[in-house]
């Protein structure tokens, strides 16, 4: 990790491990493509053998109220950030633009504010990142992560049926 200086602003340059971001990756069950950016690192991740979607799911609605109790991560629906982290989310779709159920992308920001804290209020090493990537992987597997309103993000599991005619 750097500590790079940009007049008045600070930022931590993270050097992410790509080799142990893969191990994490392979550990938690998932097959994944990375691309390392300058600014960020972008990995698409499936699990194709995956019987169910991944438990990426609607936090206000009342169905999903089980999941919701037990989750350790929310998604802002608007942006695709995971709260309190330097990691974003994005559906992945196929060619016909339905959203595969058992894949996503996620981008793991590389340059971040001097006073970013992770929850906990606990300073960002690469250590900590690689830990709340194997988690936030694990939840997405077993837990449930919440996305919380918006439009950009949608849900994978629980109860995501949509009204009206498909353009």
């Amino acid at each position: 990790m750097q500590v790079l200086q940009a007049g008045s602003h600070k930022l931590l340059l993270l050097e992410l491990d790509l080799d142990f971001i893969s191990n994490i990756a392979k550990q938690a069950g998932f097959e994944f493509k990375l691309d390392d950016g300058a600014r960020s690192l972008t990995i698409d991740l499936s699990a194709p053998g995956r019987q169910s979607p991944l438990l990426l799911f609607d936090a206000a609605d009342p169905g999903n109220l089980g999941w919701f109790s037990r989750c350790q991560f929310y998604v802002d629906g608007n942006s695709g950030a995971v709260l309190q982290t330097p990691i974003a989310v994005a559906n992945v779709k196929d060619r016909s633009g339905y959203m595969l159920p058992n894949s996503i992308r996620l981008q793991i920001t590389k340059e971040l504010p001097a006073t970013f804290r992770l929850p906990g209020k606990q300073p960002v090493t690469e250590q900590m990142i690689y830990a709340v990537l194997y988690n936030l992987l694990n939840a997405l597997l077993n837990i449930g992560v919440g996305v919380c309103g918006g439009s950009i993000v949608k849900p994978l599991a629980g109860r995501t049926e949509t009204f009206g005619a498909r353009n």
